[in-house]
Order: C-alpha cells, then sequence, then structure tokens
C-alpha cells in the first residue's frame, strides 16, 4: 500500500489518494510523446538559430560549404516529419553541423 508523511508520521493513502495518483501517472505518460516533441522542436531551433548566419548574402563560403549548410539547415527543419511515436522521438538525433 502507499503511504505519505503527515506530521514526520506516515500515513496509508486513502483510496481516493491512491486513485488520484494513478490518474496523474496516466496523465503524465499520456503526455509523454507531446513532451519528447516539444524538447526534439526546441534543440531544432535552437539549432537552426545558431546556423541561421551561414544563409546571410554576405557570407563568404564556397559552393560545397553553402550546399553543406543549406543540406543541414534542411535536415534539421524536416527532422519531425512521420514521428509518430515516443520511441521514434526518443531515437532522433540532430544531424552534426557540417563545420
Amino acid at each position: 500500500m502507499a503511504h505519505k508523511i503527515v506530521n514526520g508520521v506516515q500515513v496509508e493513502l486513502t483510496a481516493e489518494e491512491v486513485t488520484a495518483m494513478e490518474e496523474q501517472a496516466v496523465a503524465w505518460e499520456a503526455g509523454a510523446y507531446d513532451r519528447a516533441m516539444a524538447d526534439l522542436r526546441s534543440n531544432r531551433n535552437r539549432a537552426l538559430k545558431d546556423s541561421d548566419w551561414s544563409v546571410l548574402s554576405d557570407v563568404t563560403l564556397t559552393p560545397a560549404e553553402k550546399a553543406a549548410w543549406m543540406n543541414y539547415r534542411t535536415l534539421l527543419r524536416n527532422i519531425t516529419e512521420d514521428v509518430l511515436t515516443l520511441e521514434e522521438v526518443q531515437s532522433i538525433t540532430l544531424p552534426l553541423s557540417p563545420k
């Protein structure tokens, strides 16, 4: 049985408290995909922001370097496409920048 501490004393949870805890656990688990996608998008957006300089008109890059940066940014933008499960989100690694 589950317990809580009240004024330093271990007390058994009521049936209602156990039910509420179980409902919270289910709700938390149900939101796992959304939290993981939000984290992935945040990391992706940060990487895109960090590479914005590569597409400025006054940046001097060779055609090969420019193509590498453009490809990198395309990979970043497309990274969330067709990702439907938590396991798929968790298996994604952001591509390495062409530095």
